[in-house]
């Protein structure tokens, strides 16, 4: 048996700046909940996503956790493939890109409980993710943690045309 672990998520796109050469796209990421995180905004944000195991594929697996983290039905659209990448703590995650619009604030996030404070004995419940936010790729390189960037990356080397050099 595999103790492998491996994450999948979907990460929604919108474009912005028109059909010209200025055309970019924003992505909906969250900011991960729980007292860890709380107070801390570079790298503590993510792509919906969470774990699955034998038996769930990855793409049943970002549908769920994208449902369970929002509380949302996915869009409907085309899932658009970014791979897959390893994160610095073993994960392997795979990631779809979706173009569609949601209102962050229609988000009504799956928790989590766990002991808070440690040691305390008392049991707490968290969001899993506490707010979400459409995001530039730079913002999105600030927040979303070191492993997770490259997604965006792939999904603006795919969508994005480049631009040309002046002449």
């Amino acid at each position: 048996m595999s103790t492998a672990r491996r994450s999948a998520g979907l990460l929604l796109f919108r474009f912005t700046g028109g059909d010209g050469p200025g055309r970019d796209v924003e992505v909906l990421i969250g900011h991960m909940g729980g007292p860890f995180w709380a107070g801390r905004e570079a790298a503590s944000w993510s792509v919906p996503k969470g774990e699955y195991e034998a038996g769930e594929g990855p793409a049943a697996a970002a549908r769920r956790e994208f449902e369970e983290e929002l509380g949302l039905h996915v869009p409907d659209g085309e899932w658009l493939p970014l791979g897959e990448a390893r994160q610095r703590g073993g994960k392997t995650v795979t990631v779809w890109a979706l173009e569609a619009e949601l209102d962050p604030a229609s988000a009504v996030p799956g928790t989590f409980t766990m002991e808070w404070p440690r040691g305390s004995g008392v049991l707490r419940e968290f969001p899993e993710m506490d707010r979400f936010a459409w995001c530039t790729p730079e913002q999105a390189a600030e927040r979303l943690v070191a492993g997770q960037r490259v997604f965006v990356d792939r999904l603006r080397a795919r969508v994005v045309p480049p631009v040309a050099p002046d002449v």
